[in-house]
């Protein structure tokens, strides 16, 4: 194979056949590991070991199987990136508020039967019957009974307590009531009127220090489905984070209570003053933003707990960018639940990338013409957010700070700034516009890409498509000299709306590369597409390059034809590729 980089870059794709459209880089190579070579880096396929059975299934047999973390290790599947430090939730209350801990329309109340057996568990482990990871954890009893509370206080009628609910409540509270904590006992029944059975405890709990006694207060407007102020938010957020202080001690607020604070702002549909004010809460963390010399940055939004099913094209795309100069920062974490998905920080582990960059080194990384994009981790963004994981993972369903962490500027550029950022579930389009509108970016974008992230597909449309937007479906803005343009804060701003069909601009209909958690596999597919590969992988990435720059208005992307072109162009040439091993090289030098 002919190499596209200099010499200091070995590329080795022992098993690719280049010049075939259908064949997969991934159905002969088993995993992958990059090693520093004379500064460079160098993919070495590993044989693969069949030493147990477990070793090479995938994460959908795993969980099919019944499985548990200690029954495989491989460090390319993207669950095995959780940090065993944490502790992991009950399952048989996980399963219940993954029913009852949504939104208005969404909640599916539990069976007489599920009930019993959730309450019971709860009963148990409270009296101390249940140790490691039967027990339920705080968080967990702050959850449920918070969505036990907003669905009797506020929900209509057919997502309240069903009769097998109520039932199984009226036998096990008296019993609760004397095991549970004062904390839970005020999130389970804040005015002592829902159970049946009075009781003084949640009137008169007001919490312990001024810290968690504003907490408190939020909880008794969010518990009967109200909302809160900017500065209410903002106020509980800075008081309650980070949960651990820099010498590891607890900082003492109740887990109970924060979970229920933020799994409640979430069903009961946060509001725009809600959102703005989780999105810039921790702004000044780490001071003023560095501002990267730059003409072009764009801030790549990615659900931050992964894909689990298909090919995740954006790190791919930001190498392509930034062969034209268009700068990108992506941003993320490791693992995140509920879905724990690949994510870009395991990918560059992978690769042997650098991902403790702090904001000044990523700034570097963009600023360098031989570099010109750049990943920061919120560990080292926002430590105080980062903390809140393991909580999150008991919480089970998204919080508002998984529709706000998206829409960061961690670095601010001299020249035009965009945001680009996905979604999935309908109802968070214009919430995401509007806080990229709050950041004063030029030009931003929402994108319904698979799996709710970036990714654009080049698949046809299903005839039996679900109920809500189409995948590639995308609306934003961008600042114009136009007069018929819309004003916003003294910016010319105009609005676009449409669905991405790819074969209106020649791209063949593919089925999406399937990846299935393994962290090896998606990278495969990218570096194959970058060392010129066609595909769907190939595809997808000149898609959502293209795509990206027209959209937002970037220079050289009028014509959307042309903004694929130069996309392709970048990918061909090798200049895609060699831009993301030297990012690999450099940031191996910023430790």
């Amino acid at each position: 194979m002919q190499a596209l980089l200099s010499p200091e870059f070995s590329v080795y794709f022992s098993s690719i056949n280049t010049n075939s459209r259908n064949s997969s880089p991934c159905r002969s190579l088993s995993s992958l590991r990059f090693s520093k070579i004379s500064g460079g880096c160098r993919l070495i396929r590993r044989k693969a070991r069949l030493t147990s059975t477990r070793a090479v299934l995938d994460a959908v047999a795993i969980e099919e199987l019944g499985l548990t973390e200690s029954d495989i290790r491989n460090p390319a599947i993207s669950s095995t990136y959780r940090s065993s430090k944490l502790p992991k939730p009950n399952q048989t209350v996980l399963e219940a508020q993954t029913r009852i801990c949504t939104g208005p329309t969404q909640t599916r109340p539990l069976s007489e039967e599920q009930a019993f057996k959730v309450l019971d568990t709860i009963l148990r482990s409270v009296r101390g019957e249940l140790k490691d990871e039967d027990q339920v954890s705080k968080a967990q009893l702050g959850a449920f009974f918070a969505g036990m509370t907003i669905r009797a206080n506020s929900f209509p009628e057919e997502t309240q307590w069903s009769e097998g609910e109520r039932h199984a409540m009226n036998i096990f509270w008296p019993l609760l009531l004397r095991a549970l904590p004062p904390d839970v006992i005020f999130i389970a029944d804040p005015e002592g009127s829902i159970m049946g059975l009075a009781s003084s405890v949640g009137p008169q709990f007001i919490g312990n220090g001024t810290s968690e006694m504003r907490l408190v207060g939020a909880l008794r407007e969010i518990l009967a489905g109200g909302h809160l102020g900017y500065e209410e938010v903002q106020g509980v957020m800075k008081d309650v984070l980070p949960l651990k202080l820099e010498d590891g001690k607890s900082t003492g607020i109740s887990e109970s209570l924060l979970s229920a604070f933020l799994i409640g702002q979430r069903m009961n549909r946060e509001t725009d003053r809600e959102l703005k004010a989780h999105c810039l809460a921790f702004d000044d963390e780490h001071g003023p933003a560095p501002v990267a010399d730059v003409c072009s940055l764009t801030h790549y939004g990615e659900p931050y707990d992964g894909n689990t099913r298909y090919f995740r094209s954006t790190l791919f795309v930001a190498a392509v960018r930034s062969c034209y100069g268009e700068s990108s920062l992506l941003h993320g974490v490791e693992w995140m639940p509920p879905k724990g998905g690949v994510t870009e920080e395991q990918m560059l582990n992978f690769m042997g990338a650098n991902t403790n960059l702090s904001l000044h080194q990523a700034k570097e990384l963009i600023e360098d013409e031989e570099v010109g994009f750049a990943y920061i981790s919120q560990r080292e963004a926002r430590p105080s957010l980062y903390s809140l994981i393991g909580l999150r993972e008991h919480i089970k369903k998204r919080p508002p700070l998984a529709t706000t962490e998206k829409v960061q500027q961690f670095i601010r550029a001299k020249g035009r700034e965009s945001i680009v950022a996905g979604f999935y579930h309908e109802g968070y389009e214009e919430p995401l516009l509007m806080l990229m509108k709050r950041r004063g970016v030029h030009s931003g974008l929402v994108v319904k890409g698979e799996e709710g992230a970036l990714s654009m597909t080049t698949r046809l449309r299903s005839a039996s498509t679900s109920k809500g937007l189409p995948v590639n479906h995308c609306s934003g803005f961008r600042s114009v000299g136009m007069e018929s343009a819309c004003k916003e804060g003294g910016v010319s701003l105009q609005s676009f709306r449409l669905e991405v069909n790819a074969t209106d601009y020649g791209f063949e209909p593919t089925d999406t590369p399937r990846t299935d958690r393994s962290v090896s596999k998606n990278i495969e597919l990218g570096l194959a597409a970058l060392h010129g590969q066609k595909g769907p992988a190939y595809d997808r990435i000149v898609l959502n390059a293209g795509i990206v720059d027209h959209l937002l208005g970037c220079d050289g992307a009028e014509d959307v034809t042309m903004a694929l072109d130069k996309a392709r162009e970048a990918i061909d040439s090798g200049k895609a590729l060699k831009k993301l091993l030297n990012y690999i090289r450099v940031s191996q030098k910023l430790k």
